[in-house]
């Protein structure tokens, strides 16, 4: 597993706990990424890396597929809930 080398960006704040949430079902980003495309969410390795690295927003239909695939709320990605 490879270390984030940058500092996460400002463009979302669900990032961070996306890949928390990913690494502790013991996810790989290709796994992620596969279970998303079966929900109909086309999103490439360097978007997922791009959005856990909050480097990239995350639209409104990626949240809610995220949020399913990940079992947890969507109010627990943005923040306003504990898991």
């Amino acid at each position: 597993m490879r270390i984030r080398k940058k500092t996460l960006g400002n463009s979302n704040i669900v990032g961070a706990k996306i890949e928390a949430r990913r690494k502790e079902l013991g996810m790989k980003q290709i796994d992620l990424l596969t279970k998303l495309q079966i929900k109909g969410v086309e999103l490439t390795a360097s978007g997922l890396s791009k959005l856990e690295g909050q480097l990239r927003g995350v639209c409104d239909y990626e949240l809610v597929a995220l949020a399913d695939v990940l079992d947890v709320s969507i109010n627990w990605l943005v923040g306003k809930e504990d898991k």
